[in-house]
């Protein structure tokens, strides 16, 4: 409800429950919003696809899971330092997000049968590393204004009006300065 308050007229988004695997899904003849589709009704799983949402630019948010290729379970050690590299970056973003609710975060090296000799401790570090730099650099502004709508919903006790406003307000007067 927060994120479609925040992002649904603004950028033609809804987040929405899906079944099985989550997926990006473009505005087409039969939908005027775009879809990001989380997993089984999780809550990571929804902030984890709202992360790759923040990151991915105007043409990629076009494209049906933004374009990007997604090797499943069962990956080789080649195969799963490609995803792994891929995914530092919206696993930070979904840290913070993750923070900003005041739960608990963890990293998905998610490949629970693969051949791949899997590090869980060394990619944590590397997505805090890059946590740390979106905390100095500022992160992506659809990610900071969730972030905040995020903290004023969860740690604030404001609404979910009063939380989505505040992102709302924060993403003009970002605009305003761009």
């Amino acid at each position: 409800m927060l994120f479609n308050h925040v992002f649904s007229s603004r950028y033609q988004t809804l987040l929405v429950r899906g079944d099985d695997e989550p997926i990006y899904l473009p505005a087409d003849d039969d939908h005027a919003h775009h879809r990001i589709v989380f997993a089984h009704g999780y809550f990571a799983s929804a902030l984890h696809e709202i992360s790759h949402w923040c990151i991915a630019g105007e043409r990629r948010r076009l494209l049906e899971d933004y374009g990007y290729w997604y090797m499943p379970d069962r990956r080789d050690d080649s195969a799963q330092q490609a995803f792994e590299a891929a995914e530092i970056a919206p696993q930070a973003i979904e840290k913070s997000l993750t923070l900003a609710c005041g739960r608990r975060f963890n990293v998905s090296v998610d490949n629970l049968e693969g051949s791949a000799d899997v590090d869980r401790d060394a990619f944590a570090v590397k997505v805090e590393a890059r946590r740390q730099r979106y905390l100095s650099d500022g992160l992506p502004a659809r990610a900071e204004a969730f972030r905040q709508a995020l903290e004023g919903l969860f740690i604030e006790a404001q609404s979910p009006e009063q939380a989505g406003q505040r992102a709302g307000d924060w993403l003009d007067q970002h605009e305003q300065a761009s």
